[in-house]
């Protein structure tokens, strides 16, 4: 059973979320204040995605996530917040978050965006294949959920290392925005490139020597990116 963490100052919604996600079989730890939900982070173990509101008592939903990237990097992430505008949301995948509901929600949706994240974040278990891909400096071992760099680990978080694997699964192709968004989030519709965008800027800045001058990522300019094998 995957087990849930939702952080929501109100009762109302963490009980209507909360019901909604026990209904589809999952465990649910309920947090009211950012530092009763770090609290149960560092007790429960095995949480598998933390949806997170962003304006609360104590301290920012925000602060919680990149709390999550520093500790648990396995962990998914989702901001549930009333905050629509297009700097809020950047905020908060650069801190790490997996993806973003906009408060009023449909709850089918949130439970479709749960069950995709909740597949990402997996670990794949079946260790008796080989699971090393060498495009040097890199080596993806998907067994592992590892991407290294001249052997050493580069910390992305579950949707950063299903971007990479994709893109060096695809090296030399140009993969179009809405073959990632299908590939990685499930959906075309439900999700805009601004979420590919910035999740390709969070990777260049752990993998290139200069972000500004990308080696390994490139742009196909209007329509996606491609991950370039060394000549």
């Amino acid at each position: 059973m995957d087990k849930i963490l939702i952080l929501e100052d109100e009762i109302g919604i963490r009980s209507f979320v909360s019901i909604n996600l026990k209904r589809e079989g999952y465990e649910v730890i309920e947090a009211g204040t950012g530092s009763e939900a770090i609290e149960k982070l560092d007790s429960e173990t095995n949480i598998s995605l933390a949806l997170l509101d962003i304006m609360l008592p104590d301290m920012s939903g925000i602060d919680v996530c990149r709390y999550i990237r520093e500790k648990y990097e396995n962990m998914g992430v989702i901001m549930l917040t009333a905050k629509s505008q297009e700097d809020d949301k950047i905020e908060g995948f650069v801190a790490g978050a997996d993806d973003y509901i906009i408060k009023p929600f449909s709850i089918k949706e949130l439970l479709f965006r749960v069950s995709a994240l909740i597949r990402r974040v997996k670990k794949d278990n079946d260790t008796r294949k080989s699971s090393i891909l060498d495009i040097p400096p890199f080596s993806l071992d998907t067994n592992k959920r590892k991407l290294y760099k001249n052997g050493d680990v580069v910390d992305l978080t579950p949707t950063e290392f299903s971007i990479v694997k994709f893109l060096m699964l695809n090296a030399s192709d140009s993969l179009s925005r809405d073959q990632i968004l299908q590939e990685v989030w499930g959906s075309t519709e439900l999700y805009d490139y601004k979420i590919v965008d910035v999740n390709i800027r969070r990777i260049r800045n752990k993998i290139e020597e200069d972000p500004s001058k990308p080696k390994y990522i490139l742009t196909a300019w209007g329509y996606g990116y491609t991950f370039r094998r060394a000549d």
